[in-house]
């Protein structure tokens, strides 16, 4: 029986870098009643607020919202009427430079690297505490824009092999639309699950994954190598679909 729907974020729950919809914030709402909601991506917790709790109608369940912030290497739970961060194995500073530092030289080098088409504010290299996140034309870009960018990811395992041959002590994988995470080995989706698993005190054969990049060096894949139950979408509207159909077999 499973007792955690989770989910990645963009592309999954959402349209990149947007708030999910209301028919997915209703929907979130009414499986929160019976499961614990715990998403788990790469991005910084402020967009965990963003783009899905402060769009959630009152009927959600917060106390059943766990959110597993930079691929589950920060976890945030709701206590007491406020989110309290309960742990973050945040990078040192000389780490977070030498991920940087690799990711730029190795971007640069291919291409990659330009700075002039950033939105104000908005940098290709982004300090998430306890990874960085590269993404080549900024986080402020729009949907289409970087669904445009590089749709078969080719420039991205490029950059991700590059950067990993300037900074082989680290990990570089391939997310969300435009992204790239760097982080420290073992500190990737496995690793954030594992700590959900403990955390929430349930089993692999409780929890339902989804996810879009659920293959080879997608950054949902190590969650398939588990051996958890995962669901692989294309879009925010498939994973609403199999949603609505989950909960209509709960009403049976």
């Amino acid at each position: 029986m499973k007792k955690v729907l989770s989910f990645d974020i963009d592309n999954t729950l959402n349209e990149p870098k947007m708030p999910i919809f209301p028919e997915m914030a209703e929907l979130l709402a009414t499986l929160s009643q019976k499961y614990v909601i715990a998403p788990i991506s790469g991005q910084k917790y402020d967009q965990f607020l963003i783009q899905i709790i402060n769009n959630l109608p009152e009927t959600a369940n917060l106390e059943n919202f766990h959110l597993f912030v930079a691929q589950g290497t920060q976890y945030y739970a709701y206590k007491a009427g406020k989110w309290e961060q309960v742990f973050n194995y945040a990078l040192t500073d000389e780490q977070a430079n030498a991920i940087m530092g690799a990711l730029e030289k190795a971007a640069k080098e291919l291409g990659h690297w330009d700075e002039s088409v950033l939105l104000p504010g908005d940098e290709i290299n982004e300090n998430r505490e306890s990874m960085i996140a590269y993404s080549a034309i900024g986080q402020k870009a729009g949907v289409e824009a970087k669904q445009a960018w590089d749709p078969d990811m080719t420039k991205r395992n490029e950059i991700a092999k590059l950067a990993s041959q300037y900074a082989p002590e680290y990990e570089f994988e391939v997310a969300g639309t435009t992204t790239i995470n760097g982080f420290v080995p073992g500190q990737n989706k496995e690793f954030g699950m594992n700590h959900l698993m403990e955390e929430l005190n349930v089993t692999k054969e409780e929890i339902l994954y989804f996810g879009d990049m659920t293959q080879p060096g997608g950054n949902d894949y190590p969650v398939v190598q588990m051996g958890i139950e995962t669901i692989t979408v294309r879009d925010w509207k498939e994973t609403a679909a199999i949603l609505k159909a989950l909960i209509a077999m709960e009403e049976v």
